[in-house]
């Protein structure tokens, strides 16, 4: 008989956790080249690489839009676009790095946070052209500039996560292992 897939209280709780860890991060940041750069981003990879596509990219999207709802100052819809755009971060990061039965080697898991991290970064810069193009009304030049403005910050917070979530990957995946607790994630 198949095992049904559901989602147990410690898969909640995992989620939850992480879910909070990507919310909390988000509050370290600084300003660079008109815009912001943190390290939800390294967050969001992680949990789309430990956890897979459906349950990191749960953690990453209620983090990242919990934050934004709650701390950011943005609306519902902002909030939920923010949870859709991470969701597919850390789904896509997940999808890279298991496209094959054998365990990822260091550049899968590289190509596969690059995936993530830059498909976030076009998605945001979709979702500021739509928002400053058809929400706001403001003319194609402006446009244009608005996404210039924050094409820098947020190539660079995709660069650092490239970077960081690789490396945290490493560090936290065998302590887990022995612990037994990404079994009940497979």
């Amino acid at each position: 008989m198949k095992e049904k897939k559901t989602f147990s209280i410690y898969k909640t709780v995992f989620i939850a956790m992480m879910a909070a860890i990507v919310c909390v991060v988000t509050f370290f940041r600084f300003p660079l080249l008109g815009s912001k750069v943190h390290f939800a981003n390294t967050m969001c990879l992680l949990s789309g690489l430990l956890f897979g596509g459906v349950d990191g990219g749960l953690a990453a999207g209620i983090g990242s839009g919990l934050y934004d709802a709650l701390f950011g100052g943005y609306d519902l819809i902002e909030s939920l676009v923010t949870f859709a755009t991470k969701f597919l971060m850390a789904y896509i990061c997940a999808q890279v790095v298991r496209t094959s039965r054998e365990e990822p080697g260091k550049g899968r898991v590289v190509s596969a946070c690059a995936a993530g991290a830059f498909s976030y970064v076009a998605l945001y810069m979709l979702k500021t052209f739509i928002y400053q193009r058809f929400v706001y009304g403001y003319p194609q030049d402006t446009v244009w500039a608005a996404m210039l403005a924050k094409l820098p910050a947020s190539v660079i917070n995709a660069v650092v996560a490239v970077i960081a979530a690789p490396i945290l990957y490493a560090a936290i995946k065998p302590a887990l292992e022995r612990s037994g607790c990404l079994k009940k994630f497979r």
